[in-house]
């Protein structure tokens, strides 16, 4: 074992294990394409993932377009699919090209790595988007040293000073010195709260809010240290998703720059009072984005946005590219944007078994296939042109039920609506970041090739942490 992974005995860095990603077992794309492609769905084993790459495509360059309204970088988070293909078109659009990326595991920026997608200058900026734990200090301290071997920047999110210490710790052992990059990751959750913001949607994630003094603490910890060099102030209005128009989305955003505005506010007048602190070389990164506000992101909205900041601002978002029923409840998209659904089979029918005299019928997609997240709209799912929904999930099934034709949206209606067994079905579940996240593999569609019916292409995701 290399001293890199067991350092020196030091009360602060718990031992060491890095990331097997060169043994992580991931099926063979090239296998998987061989297999699948130019199949119609109806041939596919049930339950498949179906991403369709031509709204997939369309929604990362519209994302692009949100970013350039309002004046700022964007920054694609790509913890919702997982894949090269994916990252590429989230970074590369007909819209607009960017380079930066967030990961929510080391495996991803791993796995980010070895796809090459750095080596070939697709990827010269990773953000590792949760407060690093300190058993994973020597896995992100070699990948630092990877990505800039190939001139990519490694940046963590810190949000606790006794983090500061870790790294301090961690770099007293290093003959060779680094400032980490880092964000500062505030919370908006609160003080910031939208308007339309009750007390049941308030949300508590990562971070602090600027106002207080433990936020004040810790900055003053991260700009006293020679281990670290603050990069920007990074927050997620994960809230944001209860928004059912633009103007509430608006209003969150509105929250998310305020916050990071008034950290990067702190931070410029704390320096300025104390001499010892390090000055950023270059203006602070003020990140801002859930996908909520992220389309919410406009011209009209620029010279309110823009008006006073202390920094550059940065747009991040994660689930755009696919959407999902959480999302259509924002008003901000509508069924056509959405990307990505579950094909499922009719395995049986129940006549008037509703508790209205209705009937239900039994599908091969349950919980594991579509996961148990819920949101403003009832069940797990909805049939996309059956008025049907998911309404109830074991572990390998779910119950499919009749809805009110008001309730229908994933239009338009195929036939009579009726089911019977053997059909397939397409749903849409309520939160695709977690709906993917139980597939091995997905099945990748076109429609501006063809109607969408047919496989072109298979994406293998990463798995693990």
């Amino acid at each position: 074992m290399s001293a890199e992974e067991h350092p020196p005995s030091n009360p602060l860095i718990p031992k060491q294990s890095r990331t097997p990603y060169h043994i992580s077992g991931k099926p063979e794309k090239q296998d998987l394409v061989d297999e699948y492609k130019g199949k119609n769905l109806d041939a596919l084993r049930t339950p498949a993932l179906i991403i369709d790459r031509a709204v997939f495509a369309r929604n990362c360059a519209k994302m692009h377009e949100h970013a350039k309204a309002v004046g700022a970088r964007f920054r694609a988070h790509v913890k919702s699919h997982k894949t090269p293909e994916g990252t590429r078109l989230q970074l590369l659009s007909n819209a607009d090209e960017t380079h930066s990326i967030v990961v929510s595991t080391v495996m991803e920026v791993c796995e980010v790595f070895r796809a090459g997608l750095m080596a070939d200058g697709t990827v010269k900026d990773v953000l590792y988007g949760l407060p690093m734990a300190p058993n994973k200090i020597a896995d992100l301290s070699a990948l630092t040293d990877e990505l800039s071997a190939v001139g990519a920047s490694m940046r963590i999110l810190i949000d606790h000073p006794d983090q500061v210490k870790v790294i301090e710790a961690w770099e007293s052992t290093k003959a060779n010195h680094r400032r980490w990059s880092v964000f500062v990751k505030v919370d908006c959750g609160s003080q910031y709260l939208a308007p339309v913001c009750t007390e049941q949607i308030r949300s508590r994630r990562a971070g602090l809010k600027p106002d207080t003094p433990a936020f004040a603490h810790l900055l003053s910890a991260v700009l006293s240290s020679s281990s670290i060099a603050l990069y920007g102030f990074y927050t997620h209005a994960g809230h944001s998703y209860a928004s059912t128009s633009f103007a509430e989305a608006a209003n969150f955003l509105l929250d998310e720059v305020n916050a990071v505005n008034d950290a990067a506010t702190l931070a410029l007048s704390m320096i300025a009072k104390s001499p010892g602190m390090h000055h950023p070389r270059e203006p602070f990164v003020l990140s801002v984005g859930a996908t909520p506000t992220a389309h919410a992101a406009t011209e009209e909205l620029k010279n309110r946005v823009e008006s006073g900041l202390n920094g550059v601002l940065e747009l991040h978002a994660g689930n755009y590219p696919l959407l999902d029923l959480q999302q259509l409840n924002t008003g901000l998209i509508t069924h056509r944007d959405i990307a990505q659904r579950v094909l499922a089979t009719v395995i049986s029918y129940y006549p008037g078994r509703g508790e209205d005299g209705s009937d239900e019928a039994m599908c091969d997609a349950g919980a594991l296939a579509m996961s148990k997240d819920t949101g403003p709209r009832a069940g797990y799912g909805d049939v996309i042109g059956k008025p049907w929904r998911l309404s109830r999930v074991a572990q390998e099934h779910g119950i499919l039920t009749m809805m009110s034709p008001a309730s229908f949206e994933l239009g338009p209606l195929q036939g009579d609506g009726a089911l019977k067994l053997g059909d397939m079905v397409q749903i849409v579940g309520q939160h695709a970041c977690l709906t993917l996240a139980g597939y091995p593999w997905y099945y990748v569609v076109d429609s501006d090739v063809s109607d969408g019916n047919v496989v072109v292409d298979v994406w293998v995701p990463w798995k693990g942490w």
